[in-house]
């Protein structure tokens, strides 16, 4: 019996295309990083527990932009994409993106954060069911997996939360600043149940 092998998305699938905004539910939304929201990340990456989970600092305003600019070509190059979780003021209040994205594969890793002040209201949930919805019925991916501490039970309950089941325990696999954590892995297929 042959083996079935799933087609790969063609070069060109996200490059092709303007990475869409995508509304989560009244007054919350997904759309590309500009230039102007430099301000927000640097505050975000002045969090303490933004710092812990991903071991970033932004210095200075140019390095926020710089952060906030590179999606744009990482969206062109096929590689990763980002989105601010915006209000309906369009202000930023998190991110939700696409790490590590392998178009032959059809896979890529996903990542969250909010600011402190937009946590505990659904809104990490409701992003990343969103952009794995998108993910799926949109881009063509087969595979979205995350990882987080397994320290971080917040990060673990918007896993759960939105579908992502545990897969495993990564033991001793990402150095944070306070030493080599062990990691859950989670992941959802597009042939999972629907969120």
């Amino acid at each position: 019996m042959p083996l079935l092998v799933a087609p790969a998305l063609p070069a060109g699938s996200f490059a092709a295309q303007e990475q869409p905004h995508l509304p989560v539910r009244p007054a919350l939304a997904l759309r590309p990083w500009r230039d102007d929201d430099a301000p927000t990340v640097r505050v975000a990456f002045d969090c303490p527990a933004i710092q812990r989970w991903h071991v970033l600092r932004l210095d200075c305003d140019d390095e926020a932009r710089a952060w906030t600019a590179q999606w744009a070509g990482r969206w062109r190059d096929e590689t990763a994409a980002s989105w601010a979780i915006v209000d309906a003021d369009d202000r930023p209040l998190g991110q939700v993106g696409l790490r590590g994205l392998l178009l032959a594969e059809a896979s890529a890793q996903v990542s969250y954060w909010l600011l402190p002040g937009a946590r505990g209201r659904g809104i990490a949930t409701a992003a990343l069911a969103t952009l794995t919805r998108w993910s799926f019925l949109q881009a063509g991916l087969h595979r979205l997996a995350l990882e987080h501490s397994t320290a971080n039970a917040a990060s673990c309950r918007v896993a759960t939360r939105a579908g992502f089941a545990v897969e495993g325990l990564l033991r001793g696999s990402v150095r944070h600043t306070d030493g080599w954590h062990d990691m859950h892995l989670h992941a959802r297929l597009r042939t999972d149940a629907p969120i």
